[in-house]
């Protein structure tokens, strides 16, 4: 993050700087694992290549959520032979494109029910492994501040837990995160045009601009 930070430096902004939650990979298994597997975040990754048996994997077809999940894969040896920006429109993919295949999706304690769902309703074989655990780290933030930027649903319901939005703009960087974010009563949201941190932090620049 300190080189994305420094693009709002650079605009003279001041920035506050907190994490709202923090990941930890599981002890899991690696068994029973089909042929094509499904990263929706970089932590299932990184949960993935800390396992001792993670080259095992690298001969298998790997569809993902994100373009930083997908130079992750890659830049470990992955073949990616798909990637969509969101979970919905990668299950849609699958269900028009790949039906007959089996999947393993690697995912988080607090995944969105999407893409599971989306698989179980068009048939589709698969199952699921736990990587990793999102814990919520909230803080109180003392300073008023004009904007934030959220990055995940879990870092809107970990900030929510110990301060209140009112007049701030939200900046979310997709749709599940502003659907979190207007859920919880927030009005003044901006999502992302790319689901990416630069992109939440250009159009950061461009309201405050």
């Amino acid at each position: 993050m300190s080189n994305q930070k420094q693009f709002l430096l650079n605009a003279n902004f001041s920035v506050i700087e907190a994490d709202f939650i923090e990941t930890k990979t599981n002890d899991f298994e690696l068994k029973n694992v089909n042929e094509t597997l499904i990263f929706t975040s970089q932590n299932g990754v990184q949960s993935i290549l800390q396992h001792p048996k993670s080259n095992e994997l690298k001969s298998k077809k790997v569809f993902c959520v994100g373009l930083k999940t997908k130079a992750l894969l890659e830049e470990n040896g992955f073949k990616v032979e798909a990637y969509t920006g969101y979970a919905a429109d990668l299950a849609e993919i699958i269900a028009l494109v790949y039906p007959n295949e089996s999947y393993t999706f690697f995912s988080g304690n607090l995944r969105r029910d999407t893409l599971p769902e989306a698989l179980t309703e068009a048939g589709i074989t698969f199952n699921e492994i736990e990587v990793y655990q999102t814990l919520l780290t909230p803080q109180k933030i003392d300073s008023k501040v004009d904007g934030i930027l959220f990055y995940s649903p879990s870092g809107v319901e970990s900030y929510l837990k110990k301060n209140k939005i009112t007049t701030e703009t939200v900046f979310c960087i997709g749709e599940t995160t502003a659907e979190a974010a207007a859920l919880s009563g927030i009005k003044n949201i901006i999502i992302a045009n790319q689901p990416s941190v630069e992109n939440v932090i250009i159009q950061c620049i461009n309201e405050f601009k």
